[in-house]
This record gives structure tokens, sequence and C-alpha cells, in this order.
């Protein structure tokens, strides 16, 4: 209980942990970065790692020079390419065993989750491989289902995925180098962070009342 209590607090508190971990081990943050984009992506069950608030406080201490942003990129581009697809052939070939486990009684895959993503496909599109990206949860659904439904992956998912992959890592690294060390940043981190999802969902918003107020068409 005391370790998952320790990473609990490590994930919610990125700006204080990150800083902590480079200081007492150096250049092994970088292999914790990637590992932490590469599972959140990589594995259906852990949607819950934290990508987003990750890559911003990862670019803000690039901004200080505790880390190097060209490195970053190197290795987190392609943990993030890769995870989807790893996620992608898993639920091809694995998908209904999966969405199957249970743990203490609940679904490791919440029906609701699975649901929700394929709202995203109905609407988006294959766009949803790229939009995903920025959207908690979803984004580690998305190549999961793409990969249930059997999505043409040559000529669909693997394009968009990295397409996808290229632009998340590099807006969210860029966002963070930029402002991350603004002092109103640093003194209203949660907000801010409660802000970068809120901008990384609104296309899907302003898509959603775009075809919502679009004129009806007689059959």
């Amino acid at each position: 209980m005391d370790l998952l209590l320790s990473f609990w607090y490590f994930i919610t508190h990125l700006n204080e942990t990150l800083p902590l971990f480079i200081s007492e081990h150096g250049n092994l943050i970088y292999l914790l970065l990637f590992a932490i984009i590469f599972i959140e992506t990589g594995f259906v069950v852990m949607p819950f790692l934290p990508g987003d608030s990750l890559l911003f406080v990862a670019g803000s201490l690039a901004a200080i020079g505790s880390l190097d942003i060209a490195l970053l990129l190197a290795l987190l581009i392609p943990a993030a390419i890769v995870g989807d697809n790893i996620n992608y052939w898993v639920g091809r070939y694995f998908g209904e065993r999966i969405t199957g486990w249970t743990v203490f009684g609940k679904r490791l895959v919440r029906q609701k989750d699975l649901d929700k993503t394929h709202g995203y496909f109905e609407k988006y599109g294959i766009r949803t491989i790229i939009i995903a990206r920025f959207v908690p949860i979803v984004r580690t659904i998305t190549p999961f289902v793409a990969g249930v439904g059997k999505m043409d992956y040559r000529r669909k998912f693997l394009p968009y995925d990295i397409m996808g992959g290229i632009i998340w890592i590099s807006l969210l690294l860029g966002a963070g180098f930029l402002f991350g060390q603004h002092p109103f940043v640093q003194k209203n981190y949660e907000v801010v962070i409660l802000g970068i999802v809120f901008i990384s969902i609104l296309p899907m918003i302003i898509e959603f009342v775009r075809i919502r107020l679009a004129p009806k068409t007689a059959n």
C-alpha cells in the first residue's frame, strides 16, 4: 500500500518529483520518461499514467538545462509511436480476451471507455488516431480499439499514428519549454495542466458543436 501511495504521489506531483529524481539518479530520468510514455500508450490497462503533464514538466525542466530537449524529442516520439503500435497489435489479436479481464470483480478495460472511443471513431473517423493523442484515457484506448476493429494498418493506422505521435510530443514538450518556468505556471501548476487538457480537447468540442449545428439533410 505504501508503494502504491508513493507511486501515486510521484505521478500527481511531477513538478516536485521529477527534479528530485534528476538530482538523485541523473540521466536515468530519460529511461523513466521513455518507460512512462511507452507504457501509457502501449498498455491498454494503464490509461491513468500522466502523459500530458509529464511532457509539460519535462519541457519546463529542459528550459532550465536540467534535461536536453533534443534528446527528449528523440526518445519520446519513438516511445509514443512504438507504444501505440504494440497496443494496436495486441488489440488486433487478443482484444476480445483482454476486454473480459477483471480484477476484484471490475474490468481492467472499462466498457464506458471503449464505448467513448468507439463514439470518437464514428464521429471523426480516422482523424481520431491524431485527435485522441490529446485526450487522456482515450489516448490509450484508441490504438487498442483500432486493432480490435482491424483498421488497415499500413494505409490508415500507421501514418496517422506517426503524425499524431510527433505532434503530441512536440507540442507538449514545446509548451513546457516555453512557458513551464513562468512564475504564474509554477504557482498554479494544477490549473495550468487542466487548461492544457481543455485546450487539447477543444478541437473535438468545436467539431461536435459544428456537427450538431449543421443543417439536417433530408433522406
